[in-house]
């Protein structure tokens, strides 16, 4: 009796089919009658060659694992083996009985035990309590697309080896099964090699005392960490054990500026004006045609394909300075040679790459400019970052190619306009990212077949200056647009936005559980008769507030006001958060006239007219030094709200102030400090007076680079 009413209450507990909660779908879901109680009795029966799963598995299901040959007969969740089925394909059976994963391969079998979990209460990824349940089914699934991946950077912003255990679990639980890890860059190098310990010893830090410069944030700290090669081993193990094979990265020749900053003999062989960046120098290129430095890479390379068991190693090709080679005396001469044509030099350090990596037994990845100058091996993966178009053209030329253009599969852009992160390639929600379809952007089917995947991937530039001792941020930028990656890459179902919509808000509950903060969407705010309104369709609960310094307030009902663009909206789920909502007046900004003037020249090319116009960012002709200053003067003193002004890049606190504190006059003569600067910006909160001026005042010298960008100011009206 107690047995019966124990089944009685799980299947009441199932409020929503579970084929209609999946993600990513699964090829075939037959659902039936009854559940499947998982209780203290319930034990996990594995096959001798799924022992780490099913010690995987108590990690979510506390309960007693038995190997098959030991188990007899029980109620039991199964892990077995069958030849029958291929690569990543599995069979779940749920019965009243007996749950039973099938599967030819390990990473077949987590694949079905990963259904399994999202079938059981989503409490399962926080250490549910005993009793659970399952609604029976059968899944019959395998994967569209072997290659599932996500890149990430851990040079721009450190991660250490729990948070990336963290991000490995994540990743696992949607079915991505590559992890592109990108270990070396201007900014830091992260790893271990044991032949040049200098490299991750001085290159894994920068700042306070680093001879590497302190980019992206903490300016004023040393900042940063690096794997030993056993810290590595452990993650290789880790991700394993979870279905994920850890590509390195060891981006090269270009993005090599940590390189060169410990090993300057690395860098061609000029000498570099090095006036305007206050004697830093910012070159970027490994000299092509010099040959220790190939000597070197043996080395490095070397160790990293004997760390490594992936086939391939991502050996870079991007975004190279050419015009450093185009300087060298050894280099010009060997463009000269090839018809002035500097790609075809990049072609040649690619194939010198490639020959060391085959020596090892392995193959080059490489990022899509890489095949720009000539023919690599039929064997390389190509990663087509730059557009669809960079990806049509590789998989026309025969590539194996990882599709992720960053318009689409970039998760450090933005979100919506007044999100945080990058704009360059689109701003994007998952909706988008759910949209992308091969044969709608052009592919033929012969280019599909040369389609081996999908990547997604987050440059962690803007990171740093967000607090990246949490994962909050990466969570936000990612989240849940690996959802929609993991469906795209995993299931080739027609695409249907609404079916998706509504599974991923079940799958809210799921990654609430995992403790993921992600990203909402936002509430739909409406004003009409004097009654301001907030609504959301995904149970998450709003909240909002008034003021700016404010704490936010549970939303109750309608808000009855005649200042409707006073009051921010934003709902919440779990540790998740939508982006700040509200009437379209309290977000409008003005553009009034004003001038720049700097106790430094203006670039030739980004010049102040650029951001005096709105829109675009100017730039100075040198670095900054202590005591220098940038000033906004305007036609008319501006009455506001809140007024914002910043050094640096949009969204990026690049080419900035690295130290710094702000003015401002309500004449254009007297002025009065109010604020130091913060990732080289300051926003003025309602200011007593009209502003006249505001000056930006340098107290550090320099920033790693040769110039310092200028933003126009962001101004909000009074209302």
């Amino acid at each position: 009796m107690r047995r019966l009413i124990l089944l009685l209450a799980m299947s009441l507990s199932a409020a929503v089919a579970a084929a209609s909660t999946l993600i990513p779908q699964p090829s075939r879901h037959v659902p039936a009658q009854g559940t499947f109680a998982v209780d203290a009795d319930t034990r996990i029966v594995y096959a001798a060659p799924l022992e780490r799963l099913a010690r995987y598995m108590t990690r979510y299901l506390p309960l007693q694992t038995v190997a098959a040959a030991d188990a007899g007969s029980g109620r039991d969740i199964v892990l077995t083996i069958d030849d029958s089925l291929s690569g990543e394909a599995y069979r779940l059976s749920v019965t009243t009985d007996n749950a039973t994963v099938v599967a030819a391969t390990y990473g077949g079998a987590f694949n079905g035990v990963q259904t399994l979990l999202q079938l059981l209460p989503a409490t399962v990824y926080d250490g549910a309590e005993l009793p659970v349940a399952a609604d029976c089914c059968l899944v019959e699934d395998k994967p569209q697309y072997d290659y599932r991946g996500f890149m990430l950077d851990v040079c721009r912003t450190w991660m250490d080896k729990d948070n990336v255990k963290h991000y490995i679990d994540l990743l696992a639980f949607h079915k991505i099964n590559k992890l592109h890890l990108h270990l070396s860059d201007d900014e830091a190098w992260r790893l271990e090699i044991v032949s040049h310990p200098e490299l991750a010893e001085v290159g894994g830090y920068r700042g306070g005392g680093s001879p590497v410069w302190p980019r992206y944030g903490k300016w004023n700290d040393r900042y940063g960490g690096y794997y030993t090669q056993d810290d590595m081993r452990e993650l290789i193990e880790y991700a394993a054990v979870r279905n994920i094979e850890i590509i390195p990265e060891i981006d090269l020749p270009g993005h090599s500026l940590c390189l060169a900053t410990i090993h300057p003999e690395v860098l061609c062989d000029y000498t570099p004006d090095l006036s305007s960046s206050l004697g830093y120098d910012t070159r970027s290129a490994l000299c092509a045609t010099d040959e220790s430095n190939y000597r070197l890479l043996e080395d490095i390379l070397g160790e990293v394909c004997g760390l490594f068991p992936s086939k391939h190693i991502h050996v870079g090709g991007d975004e190279v300075d050419m015009a450093q080679w185009r300087r060298c005396p050894t280099c010009s001469a060997y463009i000269e040679r090839c018809g002035g044509d500097a790609h075809a030099l990049q072609s040649y350090f690619m194939s010198r790459i490639e020959s060391i990596l085959l020596s090892h037994g392995k193959h080059a990845s490489v990022w899509n400019e890489a095949v720009d100058g000539g023919r690599l091996s039929a064997a390389t993966h190509v990663y087509g970052w730059e557009g669809v178009k960079q990806c049509l053209k590789a998989t026309a030329d025969g590539y194996a190619t990882v599709v992720m253009p960053g318009a689409y599969f970039y998760f450090d852009m933005k979100q919506s306009p007044r999100e945080p992160g990058h704009d360059w390639a689109a701003i994007f929600d998952c909706r988008k990212v759910y949209s992308f379809s091969p044969a709608e952007q052009g592919f033929t089917a012969e280019q599909r077949r040369n389609i081996i995947g999908f990547e997604a991937t987050f440059f962690s530039e803007a990171y740093a200056s967000r607090n990246p001792e949490t994962t909050a941020y990466i969570e936000y930028q990612t989240f849940p647009r690996i959802c929609a990656l993991a469906e795209i890459a995993w299931s080739d179902a027609e695409r249907d936005w609404d079916g998706f919509y509504r599974r991923l808000k079940v799958h809210y509950g799921r990654m609430a559980a995992m403790g993921v903060s992600f990203r909402l969407f936002p509430p739909e705010v409406a004003y009409r008769d004097g009654m301001l309104t907030a609504k959301v369709d995904d149970r998450s609960t709003i909240y909002y507030r008034r003021d700016p310094l404010a704490e936010w307030m549970p939303y109750a009902g309608a808000i009855k006001t005649d200042r409707p663009w006073e009051y921010a909206f934003e709902s919440r789920y779990g540790v998740a958060h939508s982006p700040e909502a509200g009437v379209d007046a309290r977000f409008k900004t003005i553009t009034p006239a004003f001038r720049i003037t700097s106790s430094m020249p203006q670039s030739g090319t980004f010049t102040f007219e650029k951001a005096q116009a709105y829109g675009r960012l100017a730039r100075t002709a040198r670095a900054a030094d202590a005591g220098d200053w940038v000033q906004f003067t305007f036609e008319r003193a501006v009455e506001c709200r809140r007024m914002y002004v910043a050094t640096g890049n949009f969204q990026l606190p690049r080419f900035i102030f690295e130290n710094g504190y702000v003015e401002i006059s309500s004449d254009g003569e007297t002025f009065e400090r109010v604020g130091d600067l913060d990732c080289g910006g300051y926003t003025i909160e309602y200011p007593a007076r009209p502003i006249k001026a505001v000056r930006m005042v340098c107290t550090s010298p320099g920033n790693g680079a040769a110039f310092v960008s200028i933003q126009p100011p962001t101004i909000y009206p009074r209302l």
